[in-house]
């Protein structure tokens, strides 16, 4: 995989991600960040339209400042993509009703709480995310 987004406010939890990703170079070449969800729409609007590499996996956090998870994900699914990527939220809570709502979006592959760990990164990557 080339290129893996990370969409969260959480300057320790961006770091320790990288870190995993960084650890096996198999799981990902690249490793864009934003922290909040109005930054990764303008720039990954941007990357569609454009035609620029564009990233196969987008990490997800739900409660952000600006412009949340949700709400990203309402004006994210909308995109002219000539290929989808997958995203995963990636969480702290425990609110089922989250769970649930998360699922719900035909973009969204699968909801995992946090913190992501190397046997996580690993099993979805071996599976082909």
């Amino acid at each position: 995989m080339d290129t893996v987004c990370i969409i969260d406010d959480d300057p320790i939890y961006v770091y320790g991600t990288k870190i995993l990703l960084n650890y096996n170079r198999n799981f990902c070449s690249n490793i864009v960040v934003y922290e909040d969800g109005h930054e990764a729409l303008v720039n990954l609007t941007s990357m569609v339209k454009s035609g620029s590499t564009f990233p196969e996996v987008i990490f997800l956090d739900l409660n952000m400042p600006i412009m949340d998870g949700w709400e990203f994900l309402d004006e994210f699914i909308k995109l002219p993509f000539k290929t989808k990527p997958i995203v995963y939220v990636v969480s702290s809570t425990i609110a089922e009703w989250e769970i649930e709502k998360a699922k719900s979006y035909d973009i969204v592959k699968d909801f995992i709480s946090k913190p992501l760990s190397f046997a996580v990164l690993e099993d979805l990557f071996q599976n082909k995310y």
